[in-house]
């Protein structure tokens, strides 16, 4: 897992329990943030926020989302940052 990976146990589990799966045992997501960022391709999986497509590590908390979005847009993982 990447730096800065958390597992949901705040406001967000039960949301993020219930999303659709993008593929086996993961999903791919839009993440919006409380300061106005945004993050358009971000994998959960079982439950942690895994990763963040184009950077080395999670530069935020699940604290500081306010909108999951699902989108299944899938891209290359061996693709580096």
């Amino acid at each position: 897992m990447r730096d800065g990976a958390f597992l949901f146990a705040g406001k967000w589990k039960g949301r993020v329990q219930k999303l659709p799966e993008t593929g086996q045992d993961y999903t791919v997501v839009s993440l919006g943030l409380s300061d106005g960022r945004q993050f358009d391709q971000a994998i959960i999986s079982a439950g942690y926020l895994s990763r963040v497509r184009g950077l080395a590590g999670i530069p935020f908390s699940e604290s500081e989302i306010v909108r999951i979005t699902p989108t299944h847009q899938k891209w290359d993982w061996a693709e580096r940052p």
